[in-house]
């Protein structure tokens, strides 16, 4: 169509043209870009992830591990997370989180376009990336499905997603969504996570200060860590409390008040950190079955057969005691200097600072300054003086043995909330220890430490080193004497003698270098003679001897040599102590266990373990076995042990050149091991008996487990006419005809 301009002046009817000419052009423009835009949306929203999935979305969940009590003692995560429900966040937290994340939450549609124009307009002018301006259903959106890059791209792929999360799910399912997804620092996922990791309780009993602090966490969890930059988190918290202020969700009054509280943080300790080494056997087993995504993100409920305060008594008694061992050997010195190794006393960190100290425990600890007469020393977020007192054993003066940048073991006395520390300098000279107890009863292991430091060695002695066992061994030489016909007022003479053996002559000593003569065999092994022992495992035969040692449960490999009556043979700690509960059992093994039952994250039982029974030796054996252990505690090797108004029973352990010190001992009720030595098989040092150096860790740990408790009675001995038979002249399958 011809437009046909009539009676107008030139000049209008040019004006006219040009003016529509324009028009056209900006609806050619604006047509373009809608079409470049609708293209970008198209492009980008093709590959977006459905948010449909929210639905039927469950956070990587913990897998928690119980003690036989339903507390907890352990966990695993690849995100330590505790999934809440919208209404265990408290008001304040959701009042502090918006006011300084995102202030029009609860009005928006998933983006705020002036927020993202201005901080787009900011970053252009900067010459930066696009970032900051997210909503909290936008970070949901990057934390979910997208990654971290900071790029226009992603940013619109954030609103989009965005949007449909908005119209999808309600607010406060967002919310929920947000509180429990978010990352606030040190491994922690969550609101509910964080408020029992820094303040250890739930997130409804969050005070304001503290719900201000978590709130401001989302931001740079690391910059604003109130662990390492305390400074930092309470200028980002007040921060937090001046945006609720000015949004009128607190008074004025209240601001000033949370502003003034200083950062009281009530650090939860890693569950883990209680029993390390049995919580790694736990792992390693539920991985082979279940597979390592189940067991980090499944949220298996994995009950235990750990009982959470004899566990703790057992880390006192290991460590109470390797710390009397060093004391007996005076200060060796050798400590590593971190200023050597180019660190800084600034920069430093042990990873024994990875955990809250706790007051009776041990650390080790960083000298940064020294005086006459004292020296200053760091342990994570605390200090302490040690002064000449806390060092008197050592023989020296501090000045003399101390220096800035020296790695010291401590004792620690007290803490205080003003971050000071007392303490008692200790010594690590890297002997181990390792104590295992189990129930009678059940089999179930209610306390297991492997070792010094889960930290720095998780070598697990108590499972997995083989070591000699010294006399303990002798138990099983005994037994199967007396299976064979002989009884515990039997005689044989202890005296020089030389066994002819495959190498050549083999003449045995006593540890005392002394010989008694003719004496019983009850107290041939109370008193741990070596003649005896080896004069009745000669008789019997060696092999027999060890025949009797697999059916009490001892699977490692035992060479068929006559001085493995005495111990020579390398058995780990688990076994030992597994096999004397045979004697308390009246003759029956049962198989230790760890677990009682696993659960899913929907509480189906997946497995269920229950004890698993098998016949040892006879009753008869086992308690006429019993009383002569008894005999070990009331006048043997074990004498200390008669202290404890209990009935027990056990035996020592040492080996050759003193490498090895054990105690095996057991209750009516409960059998329990420990082990002392050094992972590289050097002595102990002169004396360092299973007596001296592993009996008094036995008893800390006995008199704990014991107290209070019903201790109960062992088996009657059966009867046993009299009947005084040499065993050294004695054949012992005729004497066993003899005793039917």
């Amino acid at each position: 169509m011809k437009v046909i301009y009539q009676d107008l002046p030139p000049v209008e009817v040019a004006g006219r043209k040009l003016v529509g000419r324009v028009l056209f052009g900006l609806l050619v423009l604006v047509a373009a870009l809608v079409g470049a835009t609708a293209g970008l949306l198209l492009v980008y929203s093709t590959d977006l992830p459905q948010v449909e999935q929210l639905e039927h979305y469950r956070p990587s969940s913990i897998t928690e591990l119980y003690d036989g009590q339903g507390r907890i003692i352990g966990s695993f995560a690849l995100q330590r997370r505790v999934v809440a429900s919208y209404n265990d966040f408290p008001q304040v937290l959701r009042d502090a989180l918006i006011s300084i994340e995102d202030k029009d939450f609860y009005r928006h549609w998933g983006i705020n376009v002036w927020r993202i124009a201005g901080a787009a307009y900011r970053d252009i002018v900067s010459g930066g990336r696009v970032q900051g301006a997210s909503t909290l259903t936008m970070q949901l959106a990057r934390n979910l499905f997208l990654s971290p890059d900071r790029s226009f791209h992603r940013k619109i792929e954030e609103a989009l997603l965005a949007i449909q999360i908005e119209r999808r799910f309600t607010k406060e399912q967002i919310f929920t969504l947000y509180a429990n997804q978010i990352f606030l620092g040190h491994g922690v996922y969550g609101f509910e996570a964080a408020s029992e990791y820094y303040f250890g309780k739930p997130a409804k009993q969050l005070a304001l200060e503290e719900a201000a602090l978590l709130a401001g966490l989302p931001k740079a969890p690391g910059l604003y860590s109130p662990i390492n930059h305390s400074d930092r988190a309470i200028r980002r918290r007040n921060l937090v409390i001046n945006g609720m202020l000015e949004d009128g969700k607190i008074t004025a009054r209240e601001a000033v008040e949370a502003r003034n509280k200083p950062i009281e943080l009530k650090l939860q300790h890693d569950p883990n950190s209680l029993a390390p080494y049995f919580v790694e056997e736990i792992r390693r087993y539920l991985e082979n079955k279940y597979g390592s995504n189940q067991v980090l993100e499944g949220g298996l409920r994995v009950h235990t057969s750990l009982d959470m305060d004899l566990q703790r008594t057992a880390n006192q008694a290991v460590l109470d005691g390797l710390a009397a061992y060093e004391r007996r050997h005076s200060w060796k010195g050798h400590l590593e200097n971190v200023l050597s190794e180019n660190a800084t006393l600034t920069s430093y960190r042990h990873p024994d600072w990875d955990e809250e100290p706790e007051v009776n425990g041990y650390s080790h600890a960083l000298v940064t300054a020294v005086a006459p007469g004292s020296a200053v020393v760091k342990l994570g977020r605390y200090s302490a003086t040690v002064l000449p007192t806390d060092a008197t054993w050592t023989q020296h003066k501090l000045q003399d043995i101390l220096k800035p940048g020296d790695i010291v073991y401590l004792k620690i006395v007290t803490l205080s909330s003003d971050g000071k520390a007392r303490v008692s300098l200790e010594q690590d000279s890297g002997a181990q220890g390792a104590l295992i107890a189990i129930d009678n009863a059940t089999g179930e292991i209610k306390a297991m430490v492997g070792g010094r430091d889960f930290e720095l060695s998780k070598f697990d002695r108590a499972t997995q080193a083989l070591r000699q066992v010294g006399s303990s061994f002798k138990p099983y030489v005994y037994t199967a004497a007396i299976d064979q016909g002989a009884r515990p007022d039997d005689t044989i003479v202890d005296a020089p003698v030389t066994f002819p053996t495959a190498s050549g002559p083999y003449t045995p000593h006593n540890y005392d270098e002394k010989f008694e003569g003719t004496i019983t065999l009850r107290r041939a092994l109370a008193q741990s003679r070596n003649i005896p022992a080896l004069k009745v495992a000669d008789r019997i035969g060696i092999k027999t001897v060890i025949d009797y040692a697999h059916r009490f449960g001892i699977t490692s490999n035992i060479p068929a040599y006559l001085p493995v009556a005495l111990g020579a043979a390398e058995v780990t700690l688990f076994e030992q102590t597994s096999a004397f509960s045979v004697f308390p059992n009246d003759g029956v093994r049962i198989m230790p266990r760890y677990i009682t039952k696993v659960e899913d994250y929907e509480g189906r039982v997946l497995e269920e373990d229950f004890p698993d029974v098998k016949d040892a030796i006879s009753a008869r054996t086992a308690r006429i076995m019993t009383f002569m252990l008894r005999e070990v505690v009331l006048h043997g090797t074990g004498i200390a042990a008669a202290s404890i108004k209990y009935p027990l029973a056990g035996k020592t352990g040492t080996t050759n050149d003193f490498t090895d010190a054990w105690f095996i001992g057991f209750s009516p009720s409960i059998t329990t091991g420990v082990w002392i030595g050094y992972d590289e098989k050097k002595s102990l040092g002169a004396k360092e008996t299973g007596a001296r150096a592993a009996l008094p860790i036995w008893m800390e740990f006995m008199k704990v487990a014991l107290a209070g408790k019903d201790p109960g009675e062992f088996q009657p001995l059966p009867d046993l006419p009299p009947r005084p038979v040499h065993v050294d002249t004695m054949d012992t399958a005729a004497a066993a005809e003899e005793s039917h």
